[in-house]
């Protein structure tokens, strides 16, 4: 309970006992009949004499309790009558116990009649009479979130059950209105679909922010069948806490409604088939998961989604809703490529088609309301040449990258496209890194929080690098054959010497490894880093199980400390990620026991330095005890 600051009028004659006189039970008496009190014997010279046992009532009326304050237990009180407000007292739960009998008397304490002492002018806070300074109740203006969030990622929705979440603040009824003092008061408990709902918007939102700002989403659902879009929020929610029974009902009613005869095919359709296909194919369940993208795609076409009027036609002249379908249309393009990219069992149907949807705007206008006016493809593919400073979002650069592996998967013989095939790719996944701009070249945005749109869009490049020349590289990939979690093993032809190719690979996996180094929960990233990752882990395996010396070993240690230890995090939400997770492990041990087989091998060592032998042995020893480390105690 907070404390207030009394009134100079009323601070002399409030209690001075202790904090069983201030919130004095209610006796029993009817309202209309005032608890009976005692009068204070009178001292010589007339005053009250403060040292006799303090007056006791039965009760205290509503006001006075509500102030804290002593009530003289007449009706109307004597406060009552000075406010002129309503005297009411209540019959008290506990019942009335009668006056204390023999209170012991307590030598330190100071009476209200006792003058306080002088102090130079100085006010003591422990004192009677001293002025004291009494804080103001804290505000949710005034509430700092990090004392409570120990991980807060960049996302303006609170957690589901944070200490945010729980405080509100309300006007006490029985104050009057001059004072306005706040107090706290107990919130409705959430409901778990509520709370899987605020796990959406937590956790998976900020990698797929398609569908309408929560506020707006609710109040949107008020006024418009919803449900089908509501229960896959839900449902995907769910994957990040923990729902218990309800996660499976919500898979089913999320399902049965999307599927429904009378489902209406439109932009809210799109949005929950594409929720429900991510939360599918991160949970291992891909081949329901490209059926719901197939699905989905032929009813983006068919309703016209990528095409610019759609967003005119169907937003109702509200720029936010406007922005939602476009933004509806660019998401489920840039999923249909990674599923495509991460997986290799389809094709990127969406790259063929020919969308001039306008870009989406960045995330803090979009959730503010203040959308801009749209630019398109070819403002940004003219940016170069047209000589126009344009500001593009980093949405934009996210479908810019998910472009180029649309390109790469359309070269002829893309297994194993020619060398001017893959310096062609080369040079629009060059070109995009270099031409960022400098609010871009990482993935922080201006306030130093995570931009999880340039965390993809950086995250695709590297991926489209390792995918690109993988094939031409001289980097044994068979030591890894047995990580499949996201996508068949990829056969590569060793060299004795590394090449232009090897470098790149070897460049973009130990980029990926960085990207874990961000400073946020990594549950919050889209669930297709996890593929990400197999693929950064697969190119450092494989260099790892090379025969001779590695002189960055240490570095490598890190790197595939690093995946790991973010796969077993993913684990937790994304069963793909456990599988993958668990697969690393089994290729690590293996590369382990051949690499000890070898150094068992006196010939293995000729032409190393002693210090080069110790150091290899070391590094090896300390990478698998680190790996057994973390595995033993990951789900």
């Amino acid at each position: 309970m907070y404390s207030y600051s009394q009134p100079a009028s009323v601070a002399s004659s409030t209690s001075n006992g202790s904090p069983t006189e201030l919130f004095n039970g209610l006796g029993s008496e009817m309202p209309n009949q005032p608890p009976h009190s005692t009068t204070p014997m009178p001292s010589a010279s007339g005053a009250v004499d403060a040292r006799t046992p303090p007056n006791t009532v039965q009760a205290a009326c509503l006001a006075c309790r509500a102030k804290h304050l002593k009530c003289d237990g007449k009706n109307p009180c004597s406060r009552c009558q000075v406010s002129d407000a309503e005297c009411i007292y209540v019959a008290s739960r506990r019942g009335y116990k009668g006056p204390r009998r023999n209170p012991a008397p307590n030598p330190n304490k100071r009476h209200a009649t006792d003058s306080p002492p002088s102090v130079g002018g100085d006010s003591c806070p422990m004192l009677l009479g001293a002025t004291v300074s009494t804080a103001a109740p804290p505000t949710l203006g005034t509430f700092n979130p990090v004392l409570a969030l120990p991980e807060s990622p960049a996302t303006p929705f609170a957690p589901p059950g944070s200490g945010l979440n729980s405080i509100q603040l309300y006007r006490n009824p029985y104050l009057n209105g001059t004072n306005g003092a706040l107090v706290e008061s107990s919130p409705r408990p959430q409901t778990v679909p509520e709370r899987c709902v605020d796990s959406f918007y937590y956790y998976f939102y900020p990698g797929h922010p398609a569908v309408l700002p929560k506020d707006y989403l609710l109040k949107m659902a008020k006024e418009r069948d919803l449900d089908h879009l509501l229960a896959a929020m839900r449902w995907v929610g769910s994957l990040y806490i923990d729902a218990g029974p309800a996660r499976a009902t919500f898979f089913e009613e999320a399902m049965r409604l999307v599927y429904a005869a009378d489902v209406v095919k439109d932009g809210y359709l799109v949005q929950a088939m594409v929720i429900l296909l991510i939360g599918l194919d991160g949970s291992c369940q891909q081949e329901k998961a490209r059926e719901i993208l197939s699905d989905v795609e032929r009813i983006a076409i068919e309703i016209g989604l990528y095409t610019r009027a759609f967003a005119t036609m169907n937003g109702g002249g509200i720029p936010r809703l406007e922005e939602s379908w476009r933004r509806t249309w660019w998401d489920l393009f840039v999923v249909d490529g990674m599923v495509a990219g991460v997986h290799r069992q389809t094709n990127f149907l969406l790259f063929d088609i020919v969308a001039d949807v306008g870009l989406p705007c960045e995330e803090h206008e979009y959730l503010s309301g203040s959308v801009p006016r749209p630019m398109y493809l070819e403002d940004f593919d003219d940016q170069l040449f047209s000589g126009e400073e344009r500001e593009f979002s980093s949405f934009a650069y996210r479908v810019a990258s998910i472009r180029n592996l649309g390109r790469m998967m359309r070269l002829p013989n893309s297994g194993f496209p020619n060398e001017e095939n893959v310096n062609r790719i080369e040079s629009l996944l060059s070109n995009w890194r270099m031409h960022l701009p400098a609010s871009k070249q990482d993935s922080l945005n201006k306030d130093c929080q995570l931009d999880e749109m340039m965390f993809q869009a950086h995250m695709i490049n590297h991926a489209c690098s390792i995918i690109l020349h993988q094939p031409l590289s001289q980097l044994d990939s068979s030591p890894a054959r047995d990580v499949t979690a996201c996508a068949p093993h990829r056969a590569v032809q060793s060299g004795e010497n590394f090449n232009i190719h090897t470098k790149h690979i070897i460049t973009a996996a130990c980029e990926i490894s960085k990207m874990v180094t961000y400073n946020v929960p990594i549950t919050s990233h889209t669930h297709f880093f996890t593929c990400v990752l197999t693929l950064s882990s697969i190119v450092h395996l494989s260099k790892w199980a090379l025969e001779f010396f590695i002189h960055d070993e240490d570095d490598l240690r890190q790197q595939i400390r690093l995946n790991i230890g973010a796969l077993n995090k993913l684990s937790n939400v994304w069963k793909a990620a456990s599988t993958a997770s668990a697969q690393v492990r089994g290729v690590a041990q293996e590369i382990y026991r051949a690499k000890k087989a070898q150094q068992s091998n006196p010939s293995f060592w000729v032409g190393f330095t002693q210090e080069e032998i110790i150091s290899s042995m070391a590094a090896d020893e300390g990478i698998m005890s680190e790996i057994n480390t973390m595995l033993t105690s990951a789900p």
